[in-house]
C-alpha cells in the first residue's frame, strides 16, 4: 500500500535519489578530510600536543570529571523524571485548580533557558536568605526543572494520544480514573514514549556541560583547563577530541540501553499469559479422552 502523501518512486527518482545521496555523502566525507587536513598542517596530530594524556594525574583529573559529569546527570534525570511524572499527572487531572496551576509552571521552566536557571540558582538567591547553593546543586536544580517540564509534556502527550475507547472500556468496567492510568494507559504510553523519553535524556547529558560556566568541575570544564596548558602547547583540540569521544561513547550507551528496553517491552506485550493455541489442544485432548472413555460430553 502506498501512503496519501508519499508516491512509491519510480526508477528515474531512484537513479536521482541514489546520485544526490552518493553526491552528499562524498562532501561531508571531503569537508571532513579537509578539517583533518588542517589539524594536520596546524600540529594538532603532534606528539607534544598529545603528551598530556600520559600522565596518570591528568588521567585521574579526566576521569574525576567524568564521575562529577555522571553524578550530575543521574540526580538530575531522576529528579527530572518524578517532576515530568507529577506535573504530567497534575496536567492530567479533572480538578482545574489542579491542572491550571501545574500547566503555568511546567510552560515557564519550558522557557525559561536552562543557563538562566543555572546562573540563577547559584548567583541570583539573596544573601538575606542564607541559603548558599553549590555548584553541584545548581546544575542539579535547573537540569531538574527544564527537562522535567519538557518530560511532563512527552508523558501527557504520550497518554493522550492512546485511543479514547480505551478509556471508555475502563470506565465501564468500572475502574477509577487512578486505576485506569496505572494499569491501562501508563503501560502503554510508556512503551510508546520510551524513545522520546531516552532521546531527553541525552539532551540532560549535554546539558550538564553547562555547568563549567559557574566552575563546576566537570568534563567541559577539566577540558579547558588542560586546553590551557603552556607546557602542552596549548592542547584544546586534542582535549576537545577527547571530551568529544566520551560525550558520544556515553550518548551511544543511552541510545543502545533504550533499544534493549525497546526490545525487551515490545516482547513482554507481545508474549500472552496463556497460550491459546495450546490451551485449545489441551482441551481437545481432554474431551476425546472422555469420549473414548464413555465419560459423555454435555
Amino acid at each position: 500500500m502506498t501512503a496519501v502523501l508519499y508516491d512509491i518512486p519510480g526508477p528515474k527518482a531512484r537513479a536521482r535519489n541514489l546520485g544526490l545521496g552518493g553526491l552528499g555523502t562524498v562532501l561531508i566525507v571531503a569537508a571532513l578530510g579537509y578539517v583533518v587536513y588542517r589539524f594536520i598542517v596546524t600540529g594538532q596530530f603532534s606528539g607534544k600536543r598529545w603528551g598530556w594524556i600520559e600522565y596518570v594525574a591528568i588521567q585521574k583529573l579526566l576521569l574525576g570529571a567524568l564521575l562529577n559529569t555522571l553524578q550530575a546527570f543521574a540526580l538530575g534525570a531522576v529528579l527530572a523524571l518524578a517532576f515530568g511524572a507529577l506535573f504530567a499527572a497534575c496536567r492530567l487531572s479533572d480538578h482545574r485548580w489542579v491542572a491550571r496551576p501545574a500547566t503555568v509552571i511546567v510552560e515557564f521552566f519550558r522557557a525559561v533557558p536552562l543557563v538562566v536557571m543555572i546562573f540563577i540558582f547559584y548567583f541570583g538567591l539573596p544573601p538575606a536568605t542564607g541559603i548558599v547553593v553549590s555548584t553541584y546543586w545548581a546544575v542539579v536544580l535547573g537540569l531538574m526543572l527544564y527537562n522535567g517540564a519538557v518530560l511532563a509534556e512527552i508523558f501527557r502527550s504520550g497518554v493522550l494520544s492512546l485511543p479514547k475507547g480505551q478509556s471508555e472500556a475502563a470506565y465501564a468496567l468500572g475502574l477509577r480514573k487512578t486505576q485506569l492510568m496505572t494499569n491501562v494507559l501508563l503501560p502503554q504510553a510508556i512503551r510508546a514514549m520510551l524513545p522520546t523519553i531516552i532521546s531527553q535524556l541525552v539532551v540532560l547529558l549535554k546539558d550538564s556541560a553547562l555547568g563549567f560556566l559557574i566552575g563546576y568541575p566537570e568534563l567541559l570544564f577539566a577540558a579547558r583547563t588542560l586546553g590551557s596548558q603552556a607546557q602542552f602547547d596549548f592542547p584544546i583540540i586534542p582535549v576537545a577530541i577527547v571530551v568529544a569521544a566520551i560525550y558520544i561513547a556515553m550518548c551511544l550507551l543511552l541510545s543502545a540501553f533504550a533499544n534493549y528496553l525497546e526490545r525487551r517491552t515490545r516482547r513482554s506485550a507481545k508474549r500472552p499469559d496463556i497460550n491459546p493455541v495450546g490451551k485449545a489442544q489441551a482441551e481437545g485432548h481432554v474431551l476425546g479422552a472422555q469420549a473414548q472413555g464413555g465419560g459423555g460430553v454435555v
